[in-house]
């Protein structure tokens, strides 16, 4: 049987009234007596009728996450500081990982109070009908066609200044792995990026420079290092385009023997937390995921409370956090 608002009253020895108010963390309640009603609903294990409350305020406190990937740890770390964000703010969110068109179909059936998609390329752009919605629809991923609302982060940028930061260290010789998709604009964007940043600090240019994985898994980094290391181009820095394959070069590194970076310097594109913990730590461009998070879900509230006051196009700026996996290069 289910616990009713009644029941926690009865037992606190206070009114309906009272209950509804200090669940709903209001400041009328004297905060002895919301504490003792919040301890009593614990013990009973109360659960909030999410549809009751729903019908009284008109949302539901949900936002859905159109999620095309459970495989990119960069998104995955992303994606659970959100829900950590929009937690702490009495928000909950549900996942998908179905197509695009139906996950938005789905989180609408839902009654969700907004939807936040992750796109992987620009396939669905052109289909404003499809992705209709009656709730505010934010799109993460760049774009310079989309119609929605959208925050991305300047890739171009952070590859430039990786290249810009490798050659301050006396690096001539350089070299890119990361997929370079012919649809996805978020990994063209970098390969713009370590192009423009080889032509304008003059680096050694090679027609194998350059080693696309063709996805951003750890075996795609592993493989495409492996080839980078018996092509002709023999690069003393290296630029990787994502987390995922940055766990793939340093895996390969180490079964060869090769030392990082007394012998080879790396940069890793996405500037998460967890490129500390690597041995050597590795040195990181991007855009904190932290500041990522905390402006999609600004953006995202906002939206739902009054979507005329935002610009259709956000994009957040890079930093580089320099580690210890790159090394002056002797002249």
């Amino acid at each position: 049987m289910s616990i009713t608002i009644k029941d926690i009253a009865r037992l606190a020895g206070v009114s309906y009234s009272t209950v509804s108010k200090a669940l709903n963390d209001s400041p009328l309640v004297q905060p002895k007596t919301k504490e003792k009603i919040l301890s009593v609903a614990k013990q009973l294990g109360y659960q909030p009728n999410l549809a009751a409350k729903r019908l009284v305020s008109k949302k539901s406190h949900i936002i859905g996450i159109a999620w095309p990937t459970i495989e990119r740890q960069a998104w995955s770390t992303l994606v659970t500081m959100i829900n950590d964000q929009l937690e702490q703010l009495s928000y909950h969110t549900l996942l998908s990982i179905n197509p695009v068109e139906s996950a938005v179909s789905i989180f609408n059936r839902f009654q969700v109070d907004g939807i936040l998609v992750f796109r992987e390329d620009n396939t669905v752009e052109r289909s404003t009908d499809i992705l209709s919605s009656p709730v505010p629809l934010l799109f993460y991923g760049r774009s310079n066609l989309s119609v929605y609302p959208t925050i991305d982060v300047n890739r171009r940028k952070a590859i430039f200044v990786s290249v810009q930061h490798l050659a301050e260290k006396g690096h001539q010789k350089v070299a890119y792995i990361g997929d370079l998709s012919q649809t996805d604009i978020t990994q063209q964007e970098k390969f713009i990026g370590f192009s423009q940043g080889v032509m304008h600090f003059g680096l050694t240019t090679h027609p194998e420079m350059t080693i696309n994985t063709e996805g951003n898994s750890p075996n795609k980094g592993y493989a495409a290092f492996t080839r980078l290391l018996n092509s002709s181009f023999q690069p003393t820095a290296i630029i990787s385009g994502s987390y995922d394959i940055t766990l793939g070069i340093m895996r390969a590194a180490k079964e060869l023997g090769i030392r990082i970076p007394e012998e080879l310097s790396l940069v890793s594109y996405d500037n998460l937390p967890q490129m500390a913990s690597f041995e050597p730590s590795i040195t990181a461009v991007g855009a904190p995921v932290k500041v990522i998070a905390q402006q999609i879900v600004e953006t995202i509230l906002t939206m739902i409370q009054d979507p005329k006051e935002l610009p259709y196009f956000t994009e957040i700026d890079i930093e580089l956090v320099e580690r210890e996996s790159v090394g002056r290069r002797k002249a």
